[in-house]
Parts: C-alpha cells; sequence; structure tokens
C-alpha cells in the first residue's frame, strides 16, 4: 500500500482560519439534526432555523429522509465562526445506517455525542462511543433538551459513565426553577471553570446573572468533582488541591485543552439544540479544544508531509453531476485541473445541506466533493503514489436483512443492475447477489428501514421501480430408505432409433455428503462411453427432485444395463437415467431438508435472558452465551436456528435491546423437516412451479 503524507497544522490556533472537521452523532431522536440548525443559525450561516419536522431543515434534506423525518445519509455543512472554518458532518443516529456514521468519524477532529436526559437510554450509546474510544476521537457529550429533563444531572452523568470507558468531566450544572405545573424547568446553568451563572433565552446568547445562592452549594461540588478528575493527569493541580490552593483559571482550561486532546477525558455539556440553548457554549468548547488537521493525522498514523492527500469516506451519484467522492483532504493544496497521482481533478465542490458550490481549490482539513473521480471511492486515499486504501477506514458489518427485489418492468433489469452497483457504492453496508438457488436476486442490509431507503432512491433517484419479497428459503431433499430401479428408454423415429436399458442401486448418504455416482459396469453390457451420459443425467434429474427441490445425499450405482448397436446413444441413457430417478424416488421416502444456520446474538447483558426466549421461541437450539470480547457489559448468545425463522429475527432483536442488537450467521448443517410446516412447503413450492 502507498505511503501518503500529510501537512502537519499542529501550529494551527482559534482564530488561525485553519480548517476543523466536527461530526454530530448520537441516537435516532437525539436531536442532532436540530442542533445543527441551532449551530448554523448561531454563527450565521443561515438567516433563519429550519424544522425536520416542516422539511425545511439543512439536514436530513433528501427525499428519503424526510418522507421518514430522521437521518438516512451524512449530512455536510461548512461554517465561518470567528475566523475560523468549520465543517459539521451530521450523520444517522439508526444503527441501520451506522456505517455512514463511522465513515464520518473516521475523518473528523472531533466528535459531538448527543443524547437524550434519559438514562435508561444510555445504553444505546455503546456501539458509537466503543468505536469513537477505541479510535481514541476527542469528544464531547452533549446532554440535548435539557430544558425538558426530568432526571438530576448526577443521575445521568453516572448512567453515561457506565457505558463510557474514558472519564466524564462535567463542565456545567443547571439551573432549575419550579414551573406554574409544579413541575421543574432547567433555566440556565453555572459554567464550573468560569464560576460564573447563565440564563438562557428563547433564542441568541444566554445572559449572564448573579450566581443564584440555592445553587453554590451543588456548584461547589462539582466544580470540586471536575477539579479533582483533571488532577489524575496534573501533579500540579494535584499538589495544589491536597494544599486547598485554589488553581488559576488557565491552569483549569489548560489541562482541559490537553487531556480532551490527548482522549484521556471526555467533557458533558448541556443544552437544549431546538431552542439554541448551549449552542454557543459548545462552540466555544469545540474553538478553543478542537484539535487541528495535523493533530488527528499523527492519531490515525498517517504520515507527515507536503504532498496533497485527500481520504474519500462517502460516495454519492447526483444525476446532473455524476459520481461525487466527499473527501477530507489532510495534505497540501488541492486545485481544480490538477492531477494527483495518475487521477485529473476536475470540478471541486463544498456542500451545504443538498447544495454543491462551486470552488477553484481546497486545501488542508477542508471536507470537498471532488466530479467525476471515477477510480476514487470510499475508504481510499488519493494520494501523489496514486489510490491506495485507506488503513483503517470501517468496514461495513455483515448484513443482517435480506429482500429479493425484481424490477417491475423487465425492461428495466439492465438499468436495475446499473443502479444497484451504485447504490451500493454510495452505501458499503448494502450489498446484493443473485442467488442461484432460489433464482432471486438478494439485497442485503443492515435493517428493514435500511432496504426501504434503498429501494425508495431505486425508484427516486434511478426510476426503476422494483417490486419486494421476502427471500426464499434454499431448502432441499434427501431420501431415507434405498431401492433397485430398472429404467428402459426406446424411441423408434423412423430412421435410427433410441435404446437405452440401465439398473441403478439408489441409496441415502451421510448428511453434507452430496452427491456420489458409482459405476460398477463389467463385462461392456453398457459401453465406457455411455457411462458418463448416465451420470449426467441423474444431475440433471437432482436438480429438482419429487419435493420440489434440489437433491442431495444420495448415491446412485450403475449396476448393469443393455444397449443397440445402432440405436444407442448419449442422449438415450441420459434419458434413461433421468427416468430411473424420476421412478425410484418415490420409493425411497423423500424427505424435506431445511438448512441450519449457527448464529451468534450480541446485546447488551440486561437483554440475554429476552434473546434467549426470543431465540426459543424461533425454534433455536441454544448453545450457550459468554462476554463479548471487548465490549463490557455485554453478551453473546450462540444457537443454531432454521433459516426460515432468521428472515425478521433482526427486528425483535433491536426491539429487546434499544435498537443496538445484532447478529451473525453462517451455514452450520441440512435438518430433515417433517410434519405441517413440511407439508406446507411442498405445496406451496408446487404452486409456485405451476405458475
Amino acid at each position: 500500500m502507498a505511503e501518503f503524507k500529510t501537512e502537519t497544522i499542529t501550529g494551527g490556533r482559534p482564530g488561525s482560519g485553519a480548517h476543523r472537521v466536527v461530526a454530530l452523532c448520537g441516537p435516532y431522536l437525539s436531536g442532532k439534526t436540530s442542533l445543527l440548525e441551532s449551530i448554523l443559525y448561531a454563527t450565521g450561516a443561515i438567516g433563519r432555523r429550519g424544522s425536520t419536522r416542516a422539511g425545511t431543515s439543512i439536514g436530513d434534506g433528501t427525499a428519503e429522509a424526510r418522507k421518514r423525518g430522521m437521518g438516512t445519509e451524512i449530512n455536510v455543512a461548512s461554517i465561518d465562526y470567528l475566523g475560523d472554518q468549520w465543517t459539521f458532518l451530521d450523520v444517522p443516529g439508526s444503527i441501520e445506517f451506522q456505517h455512514d456514521a463511522f465513515a464520518a468519524l473516521a475523518v473528523c477532529d472531533t466528535a459531538v455525542v448527543v443524547c437524550e436526559p434519559s438514562p435508561e437510554r444510555v445504553m444505546a450509546l455503546t456501539p458509537l462511543l466503543k468505536f469513537i474510544e477505541d479510535r481514541r476521537i476527542p469528544h464531547i457529550i452533549f446532554v440535548n433538551k435539557i430544558d425538558s429533563a426530568e432526571v438530576r444531572v448526577r443521575d445521568m452523568l453516572s448512567a453515561l459513565q457506565t457505558v463510557s470507558r474514558r472519564k466524564l468531566l462535567l463542565r456545567q450544572v443547571p439551573i432549575r426553577r419550579a414551573a406554574a405545573d409544579g413541575s421543574e424547568e432547567t433555566v440556565g446553568y453555572v459554567d464550573l471553570v468560569s464560576e460564573r451563572a447563565y440564563r438562557y433565552r428563547s433564542s441568541g446568547a444566554s445572559d449572564l446573572i448573579e450566581m443564584p445562592a440555592e445553587i453554590l452549594p451543588r456548584e461547589a461540588e462539582a466544580r470540586r468533582d471536575m477539579l479533582e478528575t483533571l488532577s489524575e493527569f496534573d501533579d500540579t493541580l494535584l499538589e495544589q488541591l491536597i494544599e486547598d490552593i485554589a488553581p488559576e483559571k488557565s491552569l483549569i482550561y489548560r489541562d482541559l485543552h490537553d487531556e480532551f486532546g490527548s482522549d484521556q477525558i471526555a467533557p458533558v455539556l448541556l443544552g437544549a439544540g431546538d431552542r439554541e440553548n448551549g449552542v454557543r457554549r459548545l462552540l466555544k468548547a469545540l474553538r478553543h479544544d478542537t484539535p487541528f488537521v495535523g493533530q488527528s493525522a499523527d492519531r490515525r498514523a498517517l504520515a507527515c508531509g507536503d504532498a496533497v492527500a485527500a481520504e474519500c469516506f462517502k460516495v454519492v451519484h447526483q444525476s446532473h453531476a455524476g459520481k461525487l467522492s466527499l473527501c477530507r483532504i489532510w495534505s497540501g493544496r488541492l486545485t481544480e485541473g490538477q492531477s494527483v497521482g495518475g487521477q485529473r481533478i476536475g470540478t471541486i465542490l463544498r456542500p451545504f445541506g443538498q447544495r454543491f458550490d462551486k470552488t477553484t481549490e481546497a486545501r488542508a482539513g477542508e471536507i470537498v466533493a471532488l466530479a467525476k473521480v471515477e477510480a476514487l471511492s470510499s475508504g481510499q486515499i488519493l494520494g501523489p503514489d496514486g489510490i491506495a486504501a485507506s488503513p483503517d477506514f470501517p468496514e461495513a458489518d455483515p448484513p443482517v436483512f435480506a429482500l429479493a427485489v425484481s424490477a417491475r418492468n423487465r425492461n428495466d433489469e439492465v438499468k436495475l443492475s446499473g443502479a444497484l452497483h451504485k447504490i451500493v457504492e454510495e452505501d458499503p453496508s448494502l450489498s446484493f447477489e443473485a442467488r442461484a438457488e432460489t433464482h432471486e436476486l438478494l439485497l442485503r442490509g443492515q435493517g428493514e428501514m435500511h432496504l426501504k431507503v434503498a429501494v425508495d432512491k431505486l425508484a427516486g433517484r434511478y426510476n426503476v421501480a422494483v417490486e419486494t419479497t421476502t427471500p426464499r428459503v434454499a431448502y432441499r431433499e434427501s431420501i431415507q430408505a434405498g431401492t433397485q430401479q430398472h429404467a428402459r428408454y426406446k424411441r423408434q423415429t423412423g430412421g435410427h432409433g433410441q435404446f437405452a436399458d440401465i439398473k441403478v442401486e439408489v441409496k441415502p448418504l451421510p448428511r453434507g455428503s452430496g452427491f456420489r455416482f458409482v459405476d460398477r459396469i463389467v463385462g461392456g453390457v453398457v459401453p465406457r462411453n455411455f457411462i458418463p451420459a448416465v451420470e449426467q443425467g441423474l444431475i440433471e434429474y437432482l436438480k429438482e427432485g419429487p419435493l420440489g427441490q434440489p437433491v442431495v445425499d444420495i448415491e446412485v450405482t450403475l449396476f448393469d444395463g443393455q444397449y443397440h448397436a445402432v440405436d444407442s446413444s448419449e442422449m438415450s441413457f441420459k434419458m434413461a437415467a433421468r427416468i430411473a430417478l424420476s421412478e425410484a424416488m418415490p420409493k425411497c421416502r423423500p424427505v424435506l431438508l431445511e438448512p441450519i444456520l449457527r448464529v451468534t446474538v450480541s446485546g447488551p447483558s440486561e437483554s440475554t435472558p429476552r434473546l434467549q426466549r426470543l431465540i426459543s421461541g424461533r425454534r433455536g437450539q441454544l448453545l450457550g452465551y459468554d462476554a463479548r470480547p471487548g465490549w463490557p457489559g455485554w453478551d453473546e448468545v450462540s444457537a443454531l436456528i432454521p433459516e426460515a425463522e432468521i428472515a425478521d429475527m433482526i427486528v425483535e432483536i433491536r426491539s429487546v435491546t434499544q435498537g443496538i442488537g445484532s447478529f451473525r450467521t453462517g451455514f452450520d448443517h441440512l435438518q430433515e423437516l417433517a410434519g405441517r410446516t413440511a407439508e406446507r412447503i411442498v405445496e406451496e413450492t408446487k404452486k409456485r412451479q405451476a405458475a
């Protein structure tokens, strides 16, 4: 793999104009897109705040997102804030679109993890925080919707700490007042470093107010906790605390900056994104503490230098612009018409929601879209030596849901194939395959919603309407007893006739043996040149047995026969072989076989009993469970489950795991299936074949 160098900008500072990238991430319904809208409004990037409900927001601007009121892909918006250039990447919250979230996190300098003030829902943060912490990405936790919080912040902090391996550092305590209905509402906050109190406004910057007397004890306790956490990384601060010396604020800010940048701590901020509450405080923290592009390159172990290096993290296909490769420029300066690594750079675009603005150059740190660089796809870096795979780009999870798709108009079948290639290039967590066993085209992904969005894209963006059905199970059939069969094929057509006479013995084989042909002809009763035709005729019959399924695990022995010197031919012996098996199979007690998969289901430990009951309810055979390696507080449940029970299993798994459970599968064996279920499958197969 080629080595790429990056321009080091570790000397960047707030106000220097250097470009930094922030990923806004969090579970579905946590309020990321509303927070982005307030950030854009507070920084003057837009003149009025849009609404996700009304479909007027910059984020979630695609037709698929607005139809469902949820993020379905990365939203990009770049701004200028107090002399600094920023790009915010608003990523989908649903685990079904998680690959886009991870791709954005891979190229960001800082992540803002948005969550609701609900201890019961913090488990939903686990996959996101694990990815962030494994990659050592500096991150802030923003507790959103604080205006409607009913839980104490200290309880929320304790709950968050159970799913975070980093020390959480509370930066603010809320100021609450009794509401008219007797409940409490959050009306402001105290900054624990500056020890200043602020009152929220419905829109705009918070007002500086006098510290309420009733908040002083809680503020002192929380500030002490913050300083003690920081002192774990700074001996000077520890000594001052031991000696009861009030530390200088400059020391506290320096420690916050250093420990945040090295991903030792995760600051926790409060706010309400849809009301602009806490948004400017968040921006201030980002401005002072977010690392610069050179530091992020060092974190990812990208070598440093001056050459151009652009990493593609997302591909978008547009009807008017063609293929767009969204890239982070890690180093150098990219200009229109420039040649990099054998690739000519054409149009350079700066994305802002669904809008793409043309520019002539891009500098280190920026996010831009490169038009029609056909060879560049997500997970690749374009550098002076060409295109190579990114060393640590996230891989897509194995698919957990599938649909059989077919073009509604048969004339669109070629167009469907091309469209599928494009949507898979846009989202590598999608895949498709032609399944020979069932003669279906399968579209696979991360869940039901994931595939529904893909189907909408096929129709809306590529003008290919498709029909979808649940994929058929690749059943097989075999036999439970053996028999001998004599078969003769004789035709007289005026000239040379057709003649073949064979005797075969049919018997079952152990599961997994497949098909075995044995030649025991002696004395030339069947000439050697006709014996391969017998085997070929047997194989052709095995494609569909008496139960309508491919036949496996049988042995057929050719032990006797007759031929005619003139009328015998390869075709006649092939036909005799088919007749022999068609007459023998019903005598051998045919039995339906269903595929059994080895399944490993993963989820939070508290959901393990429910997962076990779910598996048992789907005819699963539990094999045991154990802690999931590298996932504290998670288990893996292993089981053998019929393929027929897998189709919609992910929906139920997600319902009992706060939407974050998953599974992986692999074929294990074929198992006999009898009774009403088998009868129903045989009947359905016959109806389908008749149609």
